[in-house]
């Protein structure tokens, strides 16, 4: 009978590294590729960290989601902010994602010049469906590391909203989960509180 050796469980679960070098590319030269027609009109892409990343496809959920959150922002902020949804900022040289939602400072020329920048960025709300993982793990340590100072993730399947602020480079030091029942506050407007069910689309 021929012998069969067994792999130690922490030799078999371990991951096998990907050193395959990555051709990382600034925004200046992704906005030459979308100026090119590089990318098919329908295609929705970002750049994060010099790489190009396919978007998630939106779900009527989503979208909902998304018009729920500026809807409700918008009433509470009114001319106080300016609202983009599913925009471009732009932070470092090679990083341009597009938030589902983004709250700034006004701006002179309603941003017409030049993408929002972190430090007129109030702050950004990710509608998750299918996409927490990389709004987690990709999107937070970036939005973090640039100074943001209030990142929410709107969790449409776990009927939650999570919270992170007070950025440094390793992370947010802060992260509060709220539920349908409760009420969360602006960084930027401590007094103005908003009812997470607002937030969550009605289930059909």
């Amino acid at each position: 009978m021929t012998a069969v050796m067994e792999m130690p469980a922490s030799v078999k679960a371990k991951p096998v590294e990907d050193a395959t070098p990555r051709r990382r590319f600034t925004v200046e030269e992704y906005h030459r590729m979308i100026e090119a027609g590089v990318f098919a009109e329908y295609e929705r892409v970002e750049l994060i960290e010099g790489e190009i990343l396919q978007m998630a496809a939106k779900s009527l959920r989503h979208v909902a989601g998304v018009r729920r959150v500026n809807k409700v922002l918008g009433k509470l902020l009114g001319d106080a902010v300016f609202i983009s949804t599913q925009d471009p900022i732009q932070i470092g040289d090679v990083s341009e994602p597009e938030p589902d939602v983004v709250v700034a400072v006004p701006s002179a020329t309603d941003y017409e010049d030049h993408h929002p920048t972190p430090p007129e960025i109030l702050l950004i709300v990710e509608v998750a469906e299918t996409s927490v993982q990389v709004d987690r793990q990709r999107k937070l340590p970036l939005y973090a590391q640039a100074g943001i100072r209030q990142y929410c993730i709107l969790n449409l399947r776990g009927g939650e909203l999570e919270d992170y602020r007070d950025p440094t480079p390793e992370g947010y030091r802060s992260k509060q989960t709220y539920t349908l029942k409760q009420s969360f506050n602006l960084v930027a407007f401590p007094k103005v509180k908003i009812k997470v069910a607002e937030l969550i689309p009605r289930t059909f």
